[in-house]
């Protein structure tokens, strides 16, 4: 049986890194950074880490429902969604992951798009 992505490239100890170095470019960002004034980081980074995983073939899950549940009331916009989906490109450009897992991992992220976008 093949690694899945998650597996391939480090588990957790990686997924946690990429993690930390997308919410550095989100909170320098003039277009989201804003979203993240009142947030707890700590725990933020923590349910995004189990995201990606997640995305990655991982064993995390979040439902579709948990994902609006937890993005209710803070009326993300397209543009805001848009931003967060090309830095974490670049992110997981930056951490050298393979085109074509990229494409997975964004794809996934773009799908649950409807469950964040003025959620």
């Amino acid at each position: 049986m093949s690694a899945s992505m998650f597996e391939r490239y480090g588990g957790f100890a990686t997924v946690s890194k990429v993690v930390m170095a997308f919410y550095d470019k989100v909170l320098d960002s003039d277009v989201i950074g804003d979203y993240f004034e009142d947030i707890d980081m700590p725990a933020l980074i923590d349910h995004q880490t189990k995201f990606i995983a997640m995305a990655m073939g991982g064993p995390a899950s979040y439902t579709n429902d948990t994902l609006r549940q937890v993005h209710a009331g803070l009326e993300i916009d397209t543009t805001a969604f848009n931003e967060a989906v090309a830095l974490l490109q670049q992110t997981l450009e930056e951490f050298e992951v393979q085109p074509e897992d990229i494409g997975v991992i964004i794809e996934d992220v773009r799908g649950r798009g409807q469950y964040i976008i003025g959620a």
